[in-house]
């Protein structure tokens, strides 16, 4: 009887054990996969917000407009840590030419599962005795004197340890006569300024026919 006794308690022990090892195996397992789950990268996506303020200044000197854009990026964090904006670029051309550069390091951190405005201002220089922009952009008989720019700009994320780039490129109009708000500026015209100096040139030749 007594060794009945002693088998059916070692057996009890050796059931024990087996539940104790597959409780902590199920437990490993479960933190494991929260670990992974929290600490797995999630992109970060950035898109464009728009052109806020864009200010207009005359170079009537040298036949140049100046533009000072501030134009806007919303950048989302769906990481469940904070991530860093390291760097900022953005490039603005007109008509294939790059008018204006801009960066700018150390940028902002965004707490996770958030997402954060970034504004930046890009001064941007156009026009030139071999252009058309300036006197597009002066022309007083034009109501509204909308341009086309091209703005690619590169955000640079850090985050555990890696570094991310995420690019856009993005088409805008842009009224190039005063200081304007796009968003709610008026619509663009019909008239670019190739056809301002498709009609200058003609009107040109009619003065040299008379």
């Amino acid at each position: 009887g007594h060794h009945t006794m002693e088998t059916a308690q070692t057996t009890n022990l050796l059931h024990c054990r087996k539940f104790y090892i597959l409780v902590s195996v199920l437990l490993c397992l479960l933190a494991s996969g929260l670990v992974v789950f929290f600490l797995f990268p999630h992109s970060v996506i950035v898109k464009d917000n728009g052109i806020k303020v864009v200010r207009v200044r005359f170079d009537q000197k040298n036949s140049f407009v100046i533009l000072t854009i501030t134009a806007t990026l919303r950048i989302r964090n769906s990481n469940f840590y904070s991530v860093a904006v390291t760097s900022l670029t953005s490039q603005v051309q007109y008509m294939n030419s790059v008018v204006g550069t801009y960066q700018m390091n150390n940028v902002t951190r965004i707490q996770p599962l958030s997402d954060k405005l970034v504004n930046f201002t890009v001064k941007s220089r156009m026009g030139g005795p071999s252009y058309y922009a300036y006197f597009f952009c002066t022309l007083s008989r034009i109501r509204v004197h909308n341009i086309v720019i091209f703005m690619r700009t590169s955000v640079k994320i850090s985050y555990l340890g890696r570094i991310t780039q995420s690019s856009l490129e993005m088409h805008h109009y842009v009224d190039c006569s005063a200081n304007s708000t796009p968003a709610s500026g008026p619509k663009p015209s019909s008239e670019t300024p190739e056809d301002v100096a498709q009609r200058k040139s003609s009107v040109r030749k009619l003065m040299v026919l008379q």
